[in-house]
């Protein structure tokens, strides 16, 4: 059984995801990632807590290229995910579900994200 003539469904090389999807998959995943960086938080204060050899090890991890990496990454995570968390609660009082203000304050959430975390780590350096 076959039917050729039925058009096909969007295929990924065609489809454009909309930024109020990314930012909705995005929500979810910093929401992981920030989860994942409490265990590192807590791995910090228990190994603060051990002592000043256990504590300036881990430290030295942080302070790795990777260890920097993890750490901007769970900046964006934090600042993004309160950012959009904000947007959120205006959603809840129903307001911005028009296609051209949800679009916009997609865009405003993400590079408001960027933006802090970029400020916080200049502040921080």
């Amino acid at each position: 059984m076959t039917n050729n003539d039925r058009p096909l469904s969007p295929h990924i090389s065609i489809y454009r995801w909309p930024i109020t999807m990314t930012t909705s998959i995005l929500h979810r995943a910093t929401g992981v990632a920030m989860s994942v960086g409490f265990v590192v938080l807590a791995v910090l204060l228990f190994s603060a807590a051990s002592g000043a050899d256990s504590y300036s090890i881990f430290v030295s991890y942080l302070n790795s290229p990777v260890g920097k990496l993890l750490l901007i990454g769970w900046s964006f995570a934090f600042f993004f995910h309160l950012a959009n968390g904000i947007r959120h609660f205006i959603w809840d009082s129903g307001r911005g579900f028009e296609k051209r203000t949800a679009s916009a304050s997609a865009w405003f959430v993400l590079l408001l994200g960027v933006a802090l975390t970029a400020v916080f780590w200049w502040i921080r350096s």
